[in-house]
């Protein structure tokens, strides 16, 4: 393995990025032993092997960071803690993997999603039946092991039993609400665009909760961390939970697909109401509403429709005041967590990752 973790004094975004990188091999290390466990020598899993902790790699692991940084309001650096923070980038997997599946997604992190290396390797091995359906088969059950093996490396940790003990209220709720908000998204629908409010409450279940909150609260309560810790990251959870989203919104619509790895204005194509969409509609005039309306009821949008889509939602003035939002919500974030309360090392830990999950959205 790499180097010892760093001590939380030498906290700085070179910490960060080494911490990150130290989890994340952890995660990948876990995954490569797993599939060779299961899949060595066994003709079904031949791709399994290298497509399985390929799938890992890339990703921004913000939610074992966060949790992490959790762990940190109320206890010194860890290296089990830190592998047991990992653990929630193999439950993210399962969620791509599944939600690829859901939206017919293509492309994951830049790379083939999971159902269609499937679907090819399927068709390049001639055998009968439907690629596709086999590729959405194989992905559906690769995700349910990336769901088992996420318990079964933070039960292998390292971490006792009884710090384990802590977190698994946390961990269930993660869990349930994650499932609950993947839901939530497959019935989004910009064709039926809710409210502001009630789209705000379909972002935190359906992604603020599950990639701030729930990890931050997750990681204190392995740390035996207090109520008012708690209760302080369960508030700047929830406000950079929505900025991440809505900067995820952002990226999404307006986002190039040699940064996002996505094709131009994905969310658009799949029709998902999101938070720029329905701001949009909240902000338009009497003109911008019927364009939007019009948009809203093509059968096909193509590229000249995104490019439609994107002009009419900054003429609205959703784009920039999405920006705002943002940048209000981190401002009350950082504000909640009281300098007499949270270590100064862990204070700017919770800094660097809030500017890192609402920052660039493009």
């Amino acid at each position: 393995m790499a180097a010892e973790v760093r001590t939380a004094e030498e906290s700085s975004d070179g910490w960060l990025d080494a911490t990150r990188k130290q989890g994340a091999a952890e995660a990948h290390e876990f995954v490569t032993a797993r599939a060779a466990e299961h899949f060595a020598g066994r003709g079904e899993g031949v791709l399994a092997q290298t497509a399985l902790p390929a799938f890992v790699a890339g990703g921004k692991f913000l939610r074992p960071l966060f949790a992490y940084a959790g762990w940190l309001c109320g206890k010194p650096e860890s290296r089990a803690a830190l592998r047991a923070s990992a653990s929630l980038e193999l439950l993210h997997c399962f969620a791509l993997a599944q939600d690829d599946v859901m939206d017919n997604a293509l492309l994951r992190r830049g790379r083939p999603a999971l159902h269609v290396q499937f679907a090819r390797w399927h068709a390049e091995q001639g055998w009968s039946g439907s690629a596709e359906r086999f590729g959405e088969s194989a992905a559906i059950l690769f995700g349910d092991l990336f769901l088992v093996w996420s318990e079964q490396m933070l039960r292998t940790s390292g971490l006792d039993r009884t710090t384990l003990a802590r977190g698994w209220d946390a961990y269930d709720l993660m869990r349930s609400e994650l499932a609950i908000g993947q839901l939530a998204d497959l019935v989004n629908d910009a064709r039926a665009l809710p409210s502001w409010e009630a789209l705000l409450d379909i972002l935190r279940r359906k992604s603020g909760n599950y990639t701030v909150r729930r990890p931050l609260e997750f990681g204190a309560a392995l740390a035996g961390c207090g109520a008012d810790v708690l209760a302080g990251l369960a508030e700047f959870g929830s406000l950079i939970g929505e900025a991440f989203q809505f900067r995820d919104d952002l990226i999404g619509t307006f986002g190039h697909p040699e940064v996002t790895g996505k094709p131009a204005g994905q969310d658009l194509r799949e029709r998902k109401a999101t938070s720029v969409v329905v701001l949009a509609a909240e902000m338009a005039d009497r003109q911008q509403g019927a364009e939007l309306a019009e948009l809203l009821e093509l059968d096909t949008i193509g590229d000249d429709e995104v490019l439609q889509w994107r002009v009419l939602i900054s003429a609205t003035g959703a784009r920039d005041r999405l920006g705002e939002l943002i940048g209000e919500r981190r401002e009350k974030a950082l504000a909640a967590i009281d300098p007499a309360i949270f270590p100064r090392s862990a204070a700017g830990t919770l800094a660097r990752l809030a500017a890192r999950a609402t920052g660039r959205t493009r």
